[in-house]
């Protein structure tokens, strides 16, 4: 029962956060950031995995990728086109990445900041620069991805209940570790709130666990046999586009949310005030 009623308490102050403030605009404002930074995102950290790493090894695991997602909506072929960019990406073509991938920590720091009585100068400016030292964390994070795809892409050739079952633990768990690090580093030092570490920490692992469950479902979402240009007069071109931006959307809902549960929780362990004011 004092679970229920510390998860009761933790729900109240989240929507107390909430009231009087549109959660879903300011998740689709975000999503216009995401939408600008996600590509070039991708492919930098393609491209310094490969500096790394070597570029015949990341497109040899980016193949492996291909062979675990679903081919209906053309998924395989978009993953061949990131890696042959972020493979073949110089130092000049680097630089002119950060821009845009810049813009999404704009993004969070203005978004997170509708939820916080905190106030801030230089918004953009410094939403941009702390979110780039993520940056060397990209190849870090892409490569024991890539390495478990190739387990994935091994596991599918063993049918059965279990290699499914296992399958799906190893990339739910994998990109839920990949990103708990990037989204402590969002609550704690983007953001302009500065919340104690133990619930940033416990935050992070909370809104990576969604954020991975959202992911697979849209891998899932990719293996259904949808004609998304229907609604849009055939033109399927139109309805990937809205797809993909109807997903951001969702994860950055998720995101939010997760931001709200960690402050609510901030409050519960550091601040020692009630969960429900």
């Amino acid at each position: 029962m004092q679970v229920v009623r510390e998860a009761r308490g933790l729900l109240q102050a989240m929507q107390a956060r909430m009231r009087q403030r549109d959660t879903a605009l300011i998740a689709a404002g975000l999503t216009f950031y995401a939408g600008i930074a996600v590509v070039p995102a991708l492919v930098l950290s393609l491209g310094l995995t490969s500096w790394l790493a070597g570029a015949d090894t990341v497109r040899g695991l980016t193949d492996r990728l291909t062979e675990v997602l679903p081919g209906e909506l053309g998924a395989p072929g978009a993953v061949e086109r990131l890696a042959e960019a972020g493979t073949g990406l110089d130092v000049v073509g680097a630089l002119l990445t950060l821009l845009p991938i810049s813009l999404y920590g704009e993004g969070l720091r203005r978004a997170l900041l509708r939820f916080s009585p905190s106030h801030d100068r230089f918004t953009a400016w410094r939403g941009r620069l702390l979110a780039l030292p993520l940056l060397v964390l990209a190849p870090l994070l892409l490569y024991p991805l890539l390495l478990v795809a190739r387990l994935l892409a091994h596991l599918a050739e063993t049918p059965g209940v279990a290699t499914a079952v296992g399958a799906f633990a190893a990339g739910y768990y994998s990109v839920l570790f990949a990103l708990t690090l990037p989204l402590a580093w969002v609550f704690r030092v983007v953001a302009v709130s500065r919340l104690g570490w133990r619930a940033v920490v416990a935050g992070a692992l909370f809104t990576a666990a969604c954020l991975s469950g959202f992911l697979q479902g849209f891998v899932l979402f990719l293996a259904l046999p949808l004609d998304l240009g229907a609604p849009f007069g055939g033109l399927t071109v139109v309805g990937g586009v809205i797809a993909i931006g109807f997903w951001l959307f969702l994860l950055q809902f998720v995101l939010i949310a997760g931001w709200l549960f960690t402050q609510a929780l901030d409050e519960r362990l550091t601040r020692g005030t009630p969960l429900t004011s």
